[in-house]
C-alpha cells in the first residue's frame, strides 16, 4: 500500500529535523482513532510505517500491543485506541504506527489512519475541557484547536507515556533511548 494512500506522502514520514525546530512550532499530525481526528506535535513524530508483524510481550497491559524490531530497535507499541478506553477493531490496510520519539525515547502508536500534516495557530487553540471524571482520553489532551468549523483534538503524548502505568508498561517491553 502506498503512503500516498493515506494522505502522506512518503517525504512526510520522516518529519523530525532538529536543526529548524521553530519550523515545527504549532504543526501537528492529524490520525483518526474511531470518528474523531487528534493531533500530536509534529516535534515528536520520527516516522509513519505501515503495521507490521508486533511481538506480544506476556503479562502487558492490553493497550500495549508489544514490540517490533524497526531497523535494529526494539520499539513497544502502544494502541491509542485501547489507551483511551474506546472499543478495540480488527486491525486494516489503513492502520498504521506512528512512531514518536519522547525524552529519548521511541515509542509507536497504532492509529486506524493517518490524515495529514496541519499547522495551527495558538490562538486558534482553547485548553481542554475540564470533567469531573477523567476519563483517560481525557487525561491526555493538551487543547482543543479550531480549523475552520471543526475542533481537532491535541494530544500531549508527553503526558500518555509519562504516565506511570503506560511508563512502567512501555519500559518493560523493552523501550529503548533513541541515539544522539
Amino acid at each position: 500500500m502506498s503512503d500516498t494512500n493515506r494522505g502522506v506522502s512518503h517525504d512526510d514520514a520522516m518529519l523530525v529535523d532538529d536543526e529548524n525546530e521553530d519550523t515545527q512550532a504549532n504543526k501537528y499530525l492529524f490520525f483518526r482513532i474511531g470518528k474523531e481526528s487528534y493531533g500530536i506535535g509534529i516535534r515528536f513524530i520520527i516516522e509513519i510505517i505501515e503495521l507490521q508483524r508486533i511481538s506480544e510481550v506476556p503479562e502487558m497491559p492490553a493497550y500495549v500491543k508489544g514490540v517490533i524490531n524497526l531497523r535494529g530497535k526494539v520499539i513497544p507499541i502502544v494502541d491509542l485506541r485501547l489507551r483511551f478506553d474506546l472499543e478495540e477493531r480488527t486491525y486494516d490496510d489503513r492502520t498504521c504506527i506512528v512512531v514518536t520519539e519522547i525524552d529519548r525515547v521511541l515509542i509507536g502508536f497504532i492509529v486506524d489512519t493517518v490524515e495529514e500534516v496541519m499547522e495551527i495557530p495558538e490562538d486558534k487553540i482553547e485548553p481542554p475541557p475540564r470533567f469531573k471524571s477523567v476519563s483517560a482520553k481525557e487525561r491526555y489532551i493538551s487543547g482543543m484547536g479550531k480549523v475552520g468549523d471543526s475542533v481537532k483534538i491535541l494530544i500531549d503524548v508527553e503526558k500518555v507515556v509519562q504516565d506511570q502505568e503506560t511508563f512502567a508498561a512501555v519500559s518493560a517491553a523493552g523501550a529503548e533511548p533513541a541515539k544522539a
